[in-house]
């Protein structure tokens, strides 16, 4: 946001190629939990729209709602008795203590107190989400909402009975800025589940496109060896023996768990135009879809690696962490990741690896190949959802909680403290000690993460309830926003962005990149099942990976007779009668 620009304006509307057709252009995420598939960090785009209102009288039992007539922020009043509000945040193990520090203290002075509200903070671990909000429930103490990226966690929240109904009106009336953005992006159109509105749905800038979750590659290795950055799987395989036998990497393919949700993301592998009943039955990435075809190519694929010695043979012990460690000890080929300004791994990469280079991998637009497997593939990745962070509110709130929840939703996207956003201030901090404004007039972070303002993960899992990511209006803006600054190889990675950007943007404009499928009723097979099959697929996913080429079809027959007997199944089916009665999306 420029210096003269500091009122919210509105945005315009996880990823996912793999690294077995990942390195063919557009990047994606690979092994991440589902919720981090649709997580951003700082992304971009906006336009200017601001909604004013009058002020009106609140109602006497003193609920700072106001009636239909002059609602929003200037009607607000204090609570006649004080509210508490509980918020969840995301605790990733960082050093901040994400439900007490100077931001939340921040909140609570500057909105809390104002509106006589104690804001209180729940932390969620990151790799733990069910659970923990499940042991809440458990306890009879859910915050006030409940937020997550995916709409079938929400889903079992309101089947689980998590859950109250929500009132559109009411937050129309309370929070019209938030309501009018949703409107705009076309969020309304997610609110409901089972003819009931639960949701409340914050902004995703560039929903189709995942532009800002890069690949870094080692472009000294690749000068080294007078190669290129691989479009296809020959290629790649080329690039692999080279590093291989050059002696710069002992598995260039990498090689970590296969575990979780979202794991082994088949985008890339589906047949292109996609039958519309299989993307609904089986196209949802959350539980992989070990029944198909493209999930078979995709693990035969990766047992050509490893039977090539390309992927580590220890990958069934090895988590995420060692995969960022061999990157840093200069043993990997490749490091994806959101761009953010500064991003840790990349720090201790240059510390270790002073004479390196690195690039970006750019997406060139639709790249269709068939290798000499027969296997063709795309560079399809996943897209996000239309929506950022999906907002439930607890079934153990009061309607004054309820109140004081919408009021925070709409502060935070278009409050203002001393004549400056509440949104930009916890995005970017206090000027001269957060960030600073350079020659253009746009702020640049210039240390959030030490010392008394320290910002845990940005403070995005506080701003997201608004928001996914940061947004200037432009692409271009963006981009030199957002993008990773002060490294030996940034002045070469602003193009690098731009350019995967529009390699994307044209990936859309081909047709192939479909979002997954939403469903308006809840599925019970998939609640009654995902546990199971998440364990067995990392089991079967394992044993494929580690076969030989002889044994692989026999073993793929039975383990896929086996995941479908385990429930499977029962979730294409269920999946398929609710397609048949017209309570799903449907492809563009």
């Amino acid at each position: 946001m420029k210096k003269n620009m500091l009122r919210r304006s509105f945005a315009l509307a996880m990823s996912s190629a793999m690294v077995m057709g990942a390195l063919a252009g557009c990047s994606g995420s690979t092994n991440e939990t589902a919720a981090d598939q649709t997580e951003q960090t700082d992304s971009t785009n906006e336009t200017s729209q601001e909604t004013t209102s009058e002020a009106a009288a609140t109602t006497e039992s003193g609920d700072a709602e106001a009636s239909a007539e002059g609602s929003g922020i200037d009607s607000w009043q204090p609570f006649a008795d004080n509210v508490t509000l509980q918020i969840p945040v995301y605790d990733r193990g960082g050093e901040v203590d994400v439900t007490n520090n100077y931001w939340t203290q921040w909140v609570q002075t500057n909105f809390g107190d104002k509106y006589n509200i104690t804001v209180e903070f729940v932390a969620i671990p990151r790799g733990d989400v069910l659970n923990a909000y499940a042991n809440l429930a458990n306890a009879q103490d859910l915050p006030t909402i409940l937020m997550e990226y995916d709409f079938p966690k929400q889903a079992q929240w309101a089947d689980d009975g998590y859950l109250q109904e929500l009132d559109l009106e009411k937050l129309k009336s309370v929070a019209p800025t938030y309501y009018a953005m949703m409107e705009e992006q076309g969020n309304l159109d997610y609110t409901d589940l089972n003819d009931t509105t639960y949701f409340a749905l914050a902004e995703r800038p560039y929903s189709q496109n995942t532009y800002n979750y890069v690949t870094f590659y080692r472009q000294d290795w690749l000068d080294q060896l007078g190669l290129e950055y691989p479009q296809t799987w020959e290629e790649t395989l080329e690039v692999y023996a080279a590093i291989k036998e050059a002696g710069l990497a002992e598995y260039p393919a990498g090689g970590t768990k296969i575990s979780g949700a979202g794991v082994d993301q088949n985008y890339g592998y589906r047949s292109n135009p996609q039958d519309e009943y299989e993307w609904a039955t089986t196209g949802d990435y959350a539980i992989p879809a070990l029944s198909t075809e493209a999930q078979k190519n995709l693990l035969y694929r990766r047992n050509q690696l490893y039977n090539l010695g390309y992927f580590n043979p220890d990958f069934t012990q090895r988590e995420a962490a060692d995969g960022e460690a061999d990157f840093i000890a200069g043993n990997a080929f490749t490091y994806s990741a959101y761009i953010a300004p500064s991003i840790a791994v990349l720090d201790s990469f240059y510390e270790t690896n002073p004479d390196a280079h690195l690039s970006i991998a750019v997406c060139p637009g639709l790249v269709e190949d068939t290798g000499a497997d027969g296997i063709s593939t795309t560079n399809a990745y996943r897209p996000n959802n239309n929506f950022g962070m999906m907002i439930g509110f607890s079934a153990l709130a009061s309607e004054d909680q309820i109140t004081a929840a919408m009021m925070y939703m709409e502060w935070m996207l278009a409050g203002e403290v001393d004549g400056t956003s509440a949104l930009f201030t916890m995005q970017y901090g206090i000027e001269g000690e957060t960030f600073e404004y350079d020659e253009n007039g746009y702020p640049v972070i210039t240390n959030n993460t030490e010392g008394e303002y320290a910002m845990a993960n940005n403070n995005k899992d506080y701003w997201c309830v608004a928001v996914e990511s940061k947004t200037l209006g432009s692409i271009e803006d963006d981009i030199k926003l957002n993008m990773p600054v002060n490294y030996p190889d940034s002045d070469a990675w602003y193009q690098q962005i731009l350019d995967n950007y529009n390699g994307m943007e044209s990936m859309v404009d081909s047709g192939v990149i479909q979002p997954d499928c939403n469903f308006a009723v809840t599925l019970t097979s998939v609640t009654d099942n995902q546990e199971t099959l998440l364990g067995l697929y990392e089991e079967y996913a394992s044993k494929l990976v580690v076969a030989s080429d002889e044994e692989f079809d026999t073993l793929y027959e039975q383990y896929k007779q086996e995941y479908l007997d385990a429930g499977y199944q029962a979730i294409i089916d269920e999946r398929g009668e609710a397609y048949n009665n017209g309570l799903t999306s449907k492809m563009k």
